[in-house]
């Protein structure tokens, strides 16, 4: 557990961030491992089934990730304040939320994975493969939002290093997995969702493991887990607007998938392998983003507001860094990172586009990431989400099936930085406003009147007396 509320601000998010930023790459890793195994080894219509696949899972766990921000949020404040009986009060009813949550999730998936499919208009071709992909993942939630919420409250305690060396386990045996099963079996698309559920199973147990035998706090037992209704209410309130802009981004990637879909699966399969490459662009705004987080609600509660105004500059300077380090990154290697996917020059000439139109504006996606990061941190969460509506369903989807029936797939990827520009001035500009000080969990304790003078102390004494 790490107190974020004295020391410098910039190192402390840093080296919070560091180790987010390598389990993130970690457990993106399982996406890139399947993604490249699955498009050499099976081919581009694989490739395109798994990238068909992902918005739909991500819909259905989208306001689950929202209500384990809410907790990990509440957690992060209560230790701020010191009240560790909170603490472990709001641990327990995240766990038991969250089971009966991720069994809600599973029931939903794997009712309506083809309709949504259908609806998507995914190429026939690739509809068979997606929806195995989709039925073995979800079977598998139970596992992913198990270790979902022990990370976020680990990071809500200031330990972002053990998700890391989890990860890291979980990572090496996930890719000895879809090889075999892939490759070595010939089981395809199913093979890749085999390996990666039964990768999280083993991250899930081993982190609760972990966590029995070093955290008295956090340790996992079945009986005795205290349900409290009114943590869970102000987590619900806390992240439930998080978990609406997860649903809304979700909905969106849905509304983009149909769309790229349209121009068949070339430009599906060039879409998947861009996204890959995007997510790992972009997780150094993301880890730097919930490590704000998590240093705004320590810091809310322990009601050092000056603090939050010095860590989200510093937070700021850092994210612009890596956001032009992997701008250049991938506008130079653009082409080589997608041709690591697959040798179709059709799919790899698309991905690159991407790359080279998106990867220009990462700074903008970056600095939006975090301020957004702050607002949450300091329980603020409904602007971020009328942020995503703004910048999403407002700007990006009508810029891009405008752009789209004039450019093609170009047009689609152009609507993505014009929404980026859009959500970074919103955010700012409510931030800038000091409204997000009202909101925090922990209300701190009024600061005590300040000394009077020796003469002023003794007249005050004297009109007392009468």
């Amino acid at each position: 557990m790490k107190d974020l509320t004295t020391g410098s601000e910039g190192r402390l998010i840093w080296n919070f961030a560091l180790p987010m930023l390598a389990g993130n790459v970690l457990q993106q890793s399982y996406n890139v491992v399947d993604s490249v195994i699955v498009g050499r080894a099976v081919g581009k219509s694989a490739l395109a089934a798994v990238g068909a696949s992902f918005p739909i899972l991500f819909l259905l766990i989208s306001l689950i990730i929202g209500a384990t921000m809410g907790f990990s949020i509440l957690i992060s404040q209560y230790f701020g304040a010191k009240d560790m009986a909170r603490v472990r009060r709001t641990i327990d009813t995240s766990y038991i939320f969250l089971f009966f949550a991720s069994l809600l999730m599973t029931a939903a998936g794997l009712l309506f994975s083809e309709s949504i499919l259908r609806l998507l208009n995914t190429p026939e071709e690739i509809l068979p493969q997606a929806l195995t992909f989709l039925r073995i993942t979800f079977g598998g939630l139970v596992f992913l939002f198990g270790y979902g919420s022990v990370s976020a409250i680990l990071r809500g305690l200031g330990d972002s290093r053990t998700p890391l060396y989890v990860s890291a386990i979980s990572i090496l045996l996930n890719a000895a997995l879809v090889a075999f099963f892939v490759i070595g079996l010939g089981w395809g698309v199913a093979g890749s969702a085999w390996a990666t559920l039964i990768a999280q199973g083993a991250s899930f147990l081993g982190a609760i493991v972990y966590l029995n035998r070093t955290h008295t706090v956090l340790k996992f037992r079945l009986r005795g887990l205290e349900f409290d209704r009114a943590i869970l209410k102000k987590a619900l309130a806390i992240g439930l607007p998080s978990g609406v802009q997860q649903l809304l981004a979700a909905g969106g990637m849905m509304v983009l998938t149909r769309l790229v879909n349209g121009f068949g699966t070339d430009a599906m399969a060039g879409y998947t392998a861009a996204g890959r490459v995007d997510t790992f662009a972009v997780m150094p705004a993301m880890s730097l983003s919930a490590a704000i987080s998590t240093f705004v609600g320590q810091n809310v509660g322990a009601g050092k507001l000056e603090r939050v105004r010095n860590g989200l500059k510093a937070a700021l300077l850092l994210s612009a860094a890596t956001s032009l380090a992997t701008t250049l990154a991938v506008v130079v290697f653009g082409w080589h990172l997608i041709a690591l996917f697959t040798s179709d020059p059709a799919v790899v000439a698309i991905g690159a586009r991407y790359l080279l139109i998106a990867g220009g504006f990462y700074i903008v996606f970056s600095s939006m990431f975090v301020v957004n990061g702050a607002l949450r941190g300091a329980g603020d969460t409904v602007i971020p989400m009328l942020v995503t509506v703004l910048a999403l369903w407002v700007i990006r989807l009508p810029v891009s099936t405008f752009l789209a029936a004039r450019l093609g797939t170009d047009g689609i990827w152009w609507g993505a930085p014009v929404a980026w520009c859009a959500g970074l001035a919103f955010s700012a500009g409510y931030f800038a406003t000091g409204r997000w000080k009202r909101l925090g969990a922990v209300k701190p304790p009024p600061a005590p009147a300040p000394a009077l003078p020796p003469e002023e102390e003794e007249a005050e004494w004297n009109v007392s007396k009468f």
